[in-house]
């Protein structure tokens, strides 16, 4: 895996609370767009690993990025997958269910993190939706010593059902209670994990959390995980 700390930046706006900058993170085989938002004074920062047919762009992540910036989290948003990777994906389905091609993408993001001017030093989590839940816990169990939290949202942590039992970072799973085999998946999961964990079920919700009041839910257990367990770097 090629671990170039090597950044492609071009700012898109800074203020003195807040700083914005579009990135391209270089992967092994890839060179993956994203955002960075650093508010002032964070604590930590969230990177996210969008769910499947999604992208940096998901409305739903933007919106549970927004609430965890307002708690002086950062936050990454990156594609995990190229243009024409995606376009491959739209026809096949098979690379959103690619997980180590996923949580090697991620590792390759936490290493552009990891070696950033501006948010090197700050704690590290991993908020991942559907797919990317999964993609998450992976690579967490993989950066034990790196990863300080770990939230999945409507995740599928059945598809990395042999990293969970060596999860080390304290990790919250979100699941709708309407979401039924997601959910049966996700009770399972947390026989499994063996860190500091919390199951949590957001009555009423259904897979993508469009229900009134569902998603502001989601993203305020999250932001409260992260504030609790993301702390700076030394």
């Amino acid at each position: 895996m090629n671990r170039s700390s090597q950044q492609d930046v071009a700012p898109v706006s800074q203020d003195d609370r807040l700083l914005m900058e579009d990135v391209c993170i270089p992967c092994q085989d890839a060179a993956l767009r994203g955002e960075l938002v650093i508010p002032f004074r964070a604590r930590g920062i969230v990177i996210f690993a969008h769910g499947s047919g999604s992208s940096r762009h998901s409305p739903r992540n933007k919106f549970v990025s927004e609430t965890m910036r307002k708690k002086e989290i950062a936050t990454l948003l990156f594609d995990l997958l190229t243009v024409e990777e995606e376009r491959e994906d739209i026809m096949t389905g098979y690379m959103r269910f690619d997980i180590e091609l996923l949580s090697k993408r991620l590792l390759d993001a936490t290493d552009w993190i990891l070696n950033s001017q501006a948010a090197g030093g700050l704690g590290i989590g991993y908020f991942g939706s559907s797919t990317g839940g999964a993609a998450a816990l992976a690579a967490a169990r993989l950066l034990t010593d790196k990863i300080q939290a770990v939230v999945s949202r409507g995740g599928r942590p059945d598809l990395a059902e042999g990293a969970l039992p060596w999860v080390s970072a304290p990790t919250l799973l979100v699941v709708g209670g309407k979401d039924r085999e997601v959910l049966e998946v996700n009770e399972h999961a947390f026989q499994l994990l063996r860190c500091e964990k919390e199951l949590d079920i957001v009555p009423d919700a259904t897979h993508l959390f469009e229900e009134p009041g569902a998603l502001e839910r989601v993203a305020d257990l999250a932001a409260d995980w992260f504030f609790e367990h993301l702390v700076p770097r030394a």
